[in-house]
């Protein structure tokens, strides 16, 4: 590859970089826009989950299709795809805002805009990666690209709740984040289109006909891997849903103004998002002498401690800076104490999804690029156990955390005991070149 044409993949590499800031920002603005769909449907909390709910499960849906699309026509048709769905379910969602006249049509279209956005961010999350590796001018580069994108990533996730909270009034208040969206997914069209991607090298032909599901069930620690992965996202999202929603109806926070209720909830579940950012800068940083099971261990048992002490700690109000970023000014402000725990679990998150796949894929050979696609799949689960969250919580919002605290035991035993691999048996084999190994 000459200089020249090195030159000329900065473009796409900073649409890459977009298009990671794109996945978690279409993501988390229907954290926020789940307050206002709740209003519009008689202060229903189960209906402000039906957002991610719908933008969650197109993974299930849409997790194998997308495999196959990238296999048989590589990263850049599948990319432009990706951004043309993309578009589509923003447009979609923009669309709703402007039906005034019935607020059910308005929740229906919005909720289909939210699952055709849903297909989007499934597809660009199984292409991004391997793109911004196939981008880098050697392997240690593409490492290195995939890292910076996923900082990209947790930034769209802090500033979502924040800029969209302060908006949301209705809908169509949120207007200039859907601008922006599908601005960016325009503009990352043209440059795909126009530009000539690296593919993967073909590494010579593969025999795959006996790679199968089943086949990698048999491995342990892959089984209960993937059930490990369903409830991390519904951990992640879970968290920082109900909190929002937790602080929205605090009479601590609307004693101070009702108006800003929203605001107020969109900034502090900001920082549990910025907390991530900072747990994957850790995280890269002692992954090379920290393993994967300690810090799988060490992030559930923390979890565990800080959603109990959340929702125990019933008392006390701590103060909270925060930032009103469509007015572009900083507010001081009360909220409960209870909330800080809370929002610091995303400490423990922020590294629990590169843990679990570590330890899932363990031994499984030429069954990881399989299990890279279930583990798509098992992405749902951030719609899933949100929503089941939010059932528990019309009683009471406090004690649906403990849904958190089960999933987060689990997390707990799968790090100490699920993840072994089995060391006995003929259902655990090694491939190496292709070739199989018996342990």
């Amino acid at each position: 590859m000459s200089s020249q044409q090195k030159k000329n993949y900065v473009l796409p590499i900073v649409i890459m970089f977009a298009l990671f800031f794109m996945i978690a920002f279409v993501t988390g603005y229907q954290n926020p826009l789940g307050d206002t769909i709740k209003k519009m449907t008689g202060n229903n909390v189960i209906m402000s989950q039906l957002g991610t709910f719908a933008n969650f499960i197109a993974y299930a849906v849409m997790g194998l299709p997308a495999g196959i699309l990238l296999k048989n026509k590589g990263y850049r048709v599948t990319a432009l795809w990706a951004v043309t769905v993309g578009f589509t379910g923003v447009f979609i969602t923009y669309l709703s805002g402007y039906v005034t006249d019935n607020d059910t049509t308005a929740v229906v279209i919005y909720l289909i805009g939210a699952f055709v956005a849903g297909f989007s961010m499934c597809m660009l999350n199984t292409v991004v990666n391997p793109m911004l590796n196939s981008l880098g001018k050697n392997q240690n580069q593409g490492n290195q690209l995939v890292q910076f994108g996923g900082t990209c990533n947790s930034l769209g996730a802090t500033l979502a709740p924040m800029i969209v909270g302060g908006l949301i009034g209705a809908i169509s208040s949120a207007n200039p984040v859907f601008y922006m969206a599908m601005a960016i997914f325009v503009a990352a069209f043209l440059v795909l289109f126009f530009t000539k991607l690296p593919e993967p090298k073909e590494l010579g032909p593969r025999n795959t006909a006996d790679i199968k599901i089943a086949g990698a069930l048999k491995f342990r620690n892959f089984t209960f891997g993937i059930i490990a992965i369903f409830f991390y996202v519904g951990i992640e999202v879970g968290m920082a849903n109900l909190t929002t929603q937790y602080l929205s109806e605090s009479n601590i926070v609307a004693s101070q103004n009702t108006e800003a209720a929203m605001a107020i909830a969109g900034s502090v579940c900001a920082v549990y998002w910025l907390l991530m950012l900072v747990g994957r800068l850790i995280g890269g940083a002692i992954g090379s002498v920290v393993s994967s099971r300690a810090m799988l261990t060490v992030t559930s048992l923390g979890a565990i401690v800080l959603i109990i002490l959340g929702i125990l700690t019933t008392e006390g109000v701590a103060p909270f800076f925060g930032f009103d970023a469509p007015h572009f000014r900083f507010f001081s402000c009360i909220i409960p104490v209870n909330a800080i725990f809370f929002i610091l679990v995303g400490i423990c998150t922020s590294v629990m999804w590169g843990a679990i796949f570590n330890l899932s894929v363990e031994g499984l050979g030429k069954y990881t690029d399989l299990a890279s696609g279930l583990f798509m799949v098992m992405v749902c689960g951030g719609g899933i156990l949100p929503l089941l969250q939010s059932v528990i919580a019309k009683d009471s919002i406090l004690a649906s955390f403990w849904l958190p605290v089960g999933l987060s035991a689990y997390l707990l035993l799968y790090a100490l005991f699920l993840s072994r691999p089995n060391r006995k048996g003929s259902d655990l084999n090694l491939y190496e070149d292709g070739k199989e190994v018996k342990v």
